[in-house]
């Protein structure tokens, strides 16, 4: 029996192409369970999954008044009767296989999590669209994220999207960290190799995933990515990866022109002198990014459109990511509460 956990809010543009997914699953619907966990929705949503329920009694629909998605997996998870739990997102849609194969290779591979890669792609056909799901597949955007750029072979790694455990796990090491608005998977996966546990991700297995369709929405997704990051850090006593911290030294990088500026303006002689290498070093760097980014953006397009957009869409990403990070440290430091509201 596996009980698989979807938080939504406001899904009524993807929730179709999810649910038709689920339903088109080679798994026993016998030994299926399907809950949405609604934190509320104002659209279309909850009419949608509506009809589906009618005709697939394995689907139904709990409430989330709190609006926030590790909220919303614990009472999934509390709600669910199922063997394995598997967390699937609305904006996913997913192979034929995808449970079953979840499924056997959590046995086979004996592990404590396993998961599928992500194809981003683009919300609709407009060249802002199909730049954020460009930069959001690239190595240059998202570093060594292999669940977003691909691997070949089966490969151990630190977190997966859209999960998949066995119910032991939960008594094990405890539910998702609800302090977390962002990054709930990366703080629960890092318990899981904390507590000694292997996660592994399953490049056969490919999940069609829709990006944000605004370049403002993957700022605020990305810069709450960030903003959260160092409280999982805190929480689990350490980093989890090395490629967290290089938006932060870019935004701290970018940060020391204006300084720069600013001394050769007041300093002489030997000072100025020395400001003046270090302002041509700056600026040395930041045309090295820009340059590139414009590499990396022509693998992907030759529409001039798509192709500036795109480069945008890199540093947004990235200056998103490492500003809140920056902000994140500042609360922590400050003893500031991480609790605010964060759009889906």
């Amino acid at each position: 029996m596996i009980s698989v956990i979807c938080p939504i809010y406001n899904e009524e543009k993807y929730i179709v192409k999810c649910i038709e997914s689920i339903i088109n699953q080679d798994y026993p619907k016998n030994d299926l369970e399907v809950i949405f966990v609604d934190g509320m929705s104002t659209d279309e949503t909850r009419e949608l999954i509506s009809g589906y329920v009618f005709r697939c009694p394995y689907i139904r629909v709990i409430d989330n008044p709190q609006r926030i998605v590790p909220v919303a997996m614990n009472v999934g998870i509390k709600a669910s009767t199922g063997e394995v739990v598997i967390r699937l997102d609305a904006h996913a849609e997913i192979p034929h296989n995808y449970f079953s194969e979840l499924v056997r290779n959590l046995e086979s591979l004996k592990a404590d999590n396993v998961g599928g890669v992500c194809r981003t792609l683009p919300a609709n056909d407009t060249d802002t669209c199909v730049a954020i799901a460009n930069v959001l597949s690239s190595s240059f955007g998202m570093g060594n994220s292999y669940f977003r750029i691909g691997a070949k072979d089966v490969m151990l790694v630190d977190t997966v999207p859209f999960g998949c455990f066995r119910r032991e796990i939960f008594n094990r090491i405890g539910y998702f960290d609800e302090d977390l608005i962002r990054n709930q998977d990366d703080e629960f996966n890092g318990r899981i190799v904390k507590n000694g546990g292997k996660i592994y991700l399953l490049p056969q297995l490919v999940i069609n995933y829709y990006a944000r369709d605004t370049i403002g929405k993957v700022y605020r997704m990305f810069n709450q990515y960030g903003l959260f990051k160092p409280l999982v850090n805190r929480k689990l006593g350490s980093p989890a990866t090395l490629r967290q911290f290089f938006p932060l030294l870019f935004v701290l990088g970018l940060m020391c022109g204006p300084v720069l500026l600013l001394a050769r303006l007041l300093f002489t002689g030997i000072m100025k002198q020395m400001a003046n290498y270090l302002l041509a070093a700056y600026f040395s760097v930041v045309v090295c990014y820009f340059f590139l980014a414009g590499i990396f953006a022509l693998k992907d397009t030759r529409k001039l459109k798509c192709f500036l957009v795109q480069i945008v869409v890199y540093f947004i990403v990235h200056f998103g990511y490492g500003w809140g990070y920056l902000c994140g440290l500042c609360r922590l430091f400050a003893g500031r509460s991480f609790h605010a509201t964060a759009n889906r």
